[in-house]
């Protein structure tokens, strides 16, 4: 037991186990490659034995849960635990030592770099647990009222645990969040059986993978809690290759720690490494890749880990609410990265440049089904568009529209004319404005509808230089794609009597075409500001919505 106990000590005063106020691309994750073995456990205290006789009694139980109320959440689906497994023990065997299953969650909640003691709901109970659990000998005495309340205190524990780790917060506190997206459902108690009956270090988290990365990198971050991060100051705007400098030895530093330069480097000379190292450090951050250090990398590099952390944790609730599982192929559009990830076979096909909702006229996070694709498409002004812009536009020149290559129809499709433009406002219209199919349509050559109320699709655009920024929120909440042919190709890929050729007729047609798609292809929305990319890269992104902002106060109580 003293190895469970150094082992408990350390972890009990690990630094960030104040971070678990948390309670988590879709990315089956942004990083792909082989999956990792298993954390091995150490079993050296744990009984084998597959079968317990001990056994509990209800009343036991139930004097159990009304000493501790904390789980009254809780008190159905224990009893239920024990009640079918009439009421043998699931934890605790008869010699009074742990069981294997024990110890690997036990471990489990060790290894866990989010989890923490210092959170109200399971200080006390898994503090008394390890205390009663750490006596002389190394086991419980059979028949020892403590036996029975260390059993349960680790079934209780587990649902506790598994609520806020494995679940997070509650599906109506991420609606408040704008997440719109369906929730992934777990059934604890199936869940609870599955650890208590399966071999060690066999028991699957229900996290997605890219939770699982986060939480490797949130271990590595730990190392530089304690590091000194005082903020690099510059006195000039740029520094290039061959330059000299102190301020550059200081940048190298900060990169080296970070993991972009992987040699340490004391010199002051900006040396062709360090080039290539900060465009490492640039594509993680999303900035502009030019191996130059100019502003937008100081304030980066500026960033504590500290914050770092808490960002990651902010992003790992979230991947708490989405599915363990994708689908095998899938589209993710994660906004404040501004980009378009396809995934085929459960890996990353390939990725492009978007454009999304510019700040007040956010791109919505929510999931659909790809339906169709139309081919030289029109384009209905919408309501808003219309009211502040067109209609506005047209009160002060009546050629506003044919200049626009843009038409008035009724509900049925038919042109109308000898408007009285200034009967109408924005509520009061009665018809529909829109542009009609060519190279200068708003939405380009091709649009991809996966038919949802926030009336959000992804399109190509006109405005093709917009892809060249590294922030690209500039639309009123469609989604623009940098490479619609590629996109369309790879939707229809599976249908032979596509072809690129066709394809590319299609979209220069100048005659709009609606294709239904064969397949139905799931599209998710999502917003991640720290995601590991399929590099195995930790990345960072701006919360350029706020919702981090929103997210940091509801889990830690702060803006």
């Amino acid at each position: 037991m003293l190895f469970l106990k150094s082992k408990l000590q350390s972890f009990m005063f690990f630094r960030y186990c104040s971070y678990l106020l948390l309670a988590a691309l879709l990315f089956t994750s942004c990083g792909e490659g082989r999956r990792k073995k298993g954390l091995k456990r150490d079993t050296s205290h744990y009984t084998g034995q597959e079968y317990i006789d001990l056994k509990l009694d209800s009343n036991t139980v139930n004097r159990f849960l009304q000493q501790d109320t904390g789980y009254n959440s809780y008190a159905d689906y224990i009893r239920d635990f024990y009640r079918q497994r009439d009421f043998h023990y699931a934890w605790i065997g008869n010699d009074g030592q742990l069981t294997e299953q024990a110890g690997n969650f036990i471990n489990m909640m060790k290894a866990d770099a989010s989890y923490g003691l210092n959170d109200s709901s399971m200080n006390t109970p898994l503090r008394e647990l390890y205390d009663t659990l750490m006596i002389e000998g190394g086991k419980l005495q059979p028949g020892d009222k403590t036996t029975s309340r260390a059993e349960l205190l680790l079934t209780t524990q587990f649902f506790a645990y598994g609520n806020k780790i494995w679940g997070g917060f509650t599906s109506d506190s991420a609606k408040d969040l704008e997440w719109f997206i369906p929730r992934k459902k777990i059934n604890m108690q199936s869940l609870l059986d599955s650890m208590v009956n399966k071999p060690a270090n066999a028991f699957e988290e229900p996290v997605n993978r890219q939770y699982k990365l986060l939480r490797d990198q949130l271990k590595k971050l730990a190392n530089l809690e304690k590091t000194p991060w005082d903020s690099l100051k510059s006195s000039q705007k740029l520094y290039k290759k061959g330059d000299s400098a102190v301020f550059i030895t200081q940048v190298k530093q900060r990169l080296h720690l970070l993991g972009d330069l992987p040699v340490s480097d004391t010199g002051n000379r900006f040396t062709p490494l360090l080039d290539s190292a900060i465009r490492n450090f640039q594509d993680r951050m999303g900035l502009k890749i030019d191996g130059t250090v100019q502003l937008p990398v100081l304030n980066a590099l500026n960033v504590s880990p500290q914050k770092r952390i808490q960002q990651i944790l902010i992003n790992m609730e979230r991947i708490r609410w989405v599915p363990a599982e994708s689908p095998a192929e899938y589209l993710l559009v994660n906004i404040p990265a501004f980009k378009l990830y396809v995934y085929d076979n459960n890996k990353l096909d390939w990725s492009c440049n978007v454009v999304v909702g510019r700040p007040g006229t956010n791109t919505v996070i929510f999931s659909h089904e790809m339906k169709y694709i139309v081919f030289s498409p029109y384009w209905n002004v919408p309501p808003g568009i219309l009211a502040h812009e067109v209609l506005p536009a047209m009160k002060r020149n009546g050629g506003y529209l044919a200049r626009q290559n843009m038409e008035v129809v009724n509900g049925s499709g038919k042109p109308v004319s000898g408007i009285n433009w200034s009967k109408y406002s924005g509520t009061n219209f009665p018809y529909i404005v829109r542009q009609k199919p060519g190279g200068a349509n708003a939405l380009g050559k091709v649009k991809f509808l996966f038919p949802n109320e926030y009336n959000i699709y992804l399109h190509d655009t006109p405005s093709k230089g917009l892809f060249g920024e590294s922030k690209r929120s500039f639309s009123h909440g469609c989604i623009r794609v940098s490479e619609p042919q590629h996109l369309a190709e790879w939707l229809l890929r599976k249908d032979s009597s596509w072809t690129q050729k066709k394809i590319v007729t299609a979209m220069n047609a100048g005659k709009e075409q609606f294709v239904t798609l064969k397949e139905k292809v799931p599209v998710y929305i999502g917003y991640f500001t720290a995601f590991v990319d399929s590099e195995g890269r930790l990345n960072f992104r701006d919360d350029v919505y706020g919702h981090d902002a929103r997210l940091t106060a509801t889990l830690f109580g702060k803006k």
